[in-house]
């Protein structure tokens, strides 16, 4: 058997595996990088950069669609499923490149195909291939949670592994799931011919803020999509045509949806089976690997970062604990998860945004020294020239105006909490949020103006006035 000794391991050539494995090699370190599937993982050929692609798609048929408003008459327009398709492969195969063997060969990387599992503490076997790391980091990222319906496994179902195969679009897609991926996919399918209902046992897009959160709904209603929340499945069957699902209302009454595809959006899973965990004493659990703030799991030789170690499961949140990993692996110094400077995106249209803590969250840390600061998307002129003015941004301050959290409804949602991802990792408070100059017009001015409400009182107050006045008699 082939004896490998490199100083780090890496299991899993996603986004996360593939930072850490070109940062080692970077710096001169030897590594080994192991992989099951598609180099890029979940990310490039089924998850982030196919959906957004999909989305893109959408978007453009809904420009098209609403044209009107803006005095633009399109004619003999339609929608070619199979080459919007084809624009998100293009996308796949155009990234592809940077994440592949070859690539990451040529930057001294030692890239094995197969799959992994530890035979001791300090040991992993692939194929014919033995490898003794000095440390690993397991970065096998998640998979679609398969709810335990009745009958679901007799009915063909989509998965996001499968779902951007489809060369022809849905007559009537059911999504079951209506969280951020199910919600996604809903409108983009619904703006490129698809009729879809989404089914959800709680609430549609539950973890946000529900003022925010309806925003979003409803613009998805007003485009056709239906959405059925606090409904339960009983069971789902096969039909000539399709699927078929025995669903019970919030009020317990019975009802049939029948749908010619069904996408199952109910959450994810971290592949962690068939690693031999147990062999490494690496603890899990079923939301994932067990690790401590420095993302390290109960065996001190291995780290585990991104879907893997539960928690946030972003592509974002694995390239951030792949820096975090790195400074503890190559430098040796202390480093600590803080998941208060992870944003979150949902790419629906309008866009939702969370940072930080929530409005309860903050509520109740903070109680009366937290302030609500609010700006309406329906005040921001360059919404307005848009005709982008459905949305609400709040920014939530604590004691001294510290920027403790924000959430965002409406246009570019996604890009604005890129600025306030900054401010809360740098501690930043409302004076620093009014003080920064915006260009004109844009909607990241609606920042700004949340910022300066903070001060809304300042003219009412006494000492203030009094101030002004003593300054007054100066001259």
């Amino acid at each position: 058997m082939k004896q490998l000794r490199p100083d780090i391991c890496v299991i899993g050539a996603g986004s996360g595996g593939l930072s850490v494995a070109a940062a080692a090699a970077a710096f001169g370190v030897d590594v080994v990088l192991i992989e099951k599937g598609l180099m890029g993982g979940d990310c490039l050929n089924y998850g982030c950069v196919p959906s957004k692609a999909l989305i893109a798609a959408a978007k453009a048929a809904a420009s098209v669609a609403n044209a009107g408003a803006f005095g633009v008459t399109a004619k003999g327009t339609g929608i070619d499923f199979a080459k919007a398709n084809d624009h998100l492969k293009s996308v796949i195969a155009a990234i592809a490149p940077h994440d592949s063997v070859e690539r990451f060969e040529g930057l001294g990387v030692t890239v094995i195909k197969g799959h992994a599992r530890f035979v001791s503490e300090s040991a992993v076997r692939v194929g014919e291939a033995e490898v003794r790391a000095r440390r690993f980091v397991i970065a096998t990222g998640s998979a679609a949670s398969i709810p335990p319906i009745p009958g679901l496994e007799d009915v063909p179902y989509l998965t996001n592994e499968s779902l951007f195969g489809l060369r022809q679009a849905p007559e009537h897609l059911v999504i079951i799931g209506g969280g951020p991926i199910g919600m996604e996919m809903a409108q983009a399918h619904r703006r490129l011919g698809s009729r879809v209902t989404v089914v959800e046992a709680q609430a549609a897009l539950g973890r946000e803020d529900r003022t925010l959160a309806g925003i979003v709904l409803s613009a998805l209603r007003d485009e056709g999509v239906e959405i059925l929340e606090q409904t339960s499945i009983d069971q789902v069957a096969r039909t000539p045509d399709g699927v078929e699902l025995q669903l019970r209302n919030p009020d317990g009454a019975p009802r049939v949806l029948t749908g010619s595809h069904l996408l199952l959006a109910a959450g994810r899973k971290p592949v962690v089976d068939r690693l031999d965990l147990e062999t490494a004493g690496i603890v899990f659990e079923p939301s994932g690997i067990k690790v401590d703030k420095g993302l390290r799991t109960t065996n001190r030789r291995v780290f585990a970062i991104g879907d893997a170690a539960g928690g946030l499961q972003f592509t974002h949140v694995a390239g951030y604990h792949a820096g975090l990993v790195m400074r503890s692996l190559l430098f040796r110094l202390p480093v600590k998860e803080n998941r208060n400077i992870i944003p979150r995106v949902t790419y629906t249209s309008p866009e939702l945004g969370h940072l930080g803590l929530s409005e309860a969250e903050a509520r109740e840390h903070y109680g009366d020294k937290l302030k609500v600061l609010t700006a309406d998307y329906s005040g921001n002129d360059r919404a307005q020239a848009n005709g982008q003015t459905k949305g609400r941004l709040k920014l939530f301050a604590g004691p001294g105006g510290k920027l403790v959290g924000a959430a965002i409804a409406g246009a570019q949602a996604g890009e604005i909490i890129n600025l306030l991802s900054l401010a809360i990792s740098q501690n930043m408070r409302m004076k620093d949020l009014a003080g920064f100059v915006a260009p004109y017009p844009t909607v990241g001015e609606l920042v700004r103006r949340a910022a300066i409400s903070y001060y809304a009182d300042a003219p009412r107050n006494i000492w203030v006035r009094r101030l002004i006045a003593v300054l007054r008699y100066f001259g």
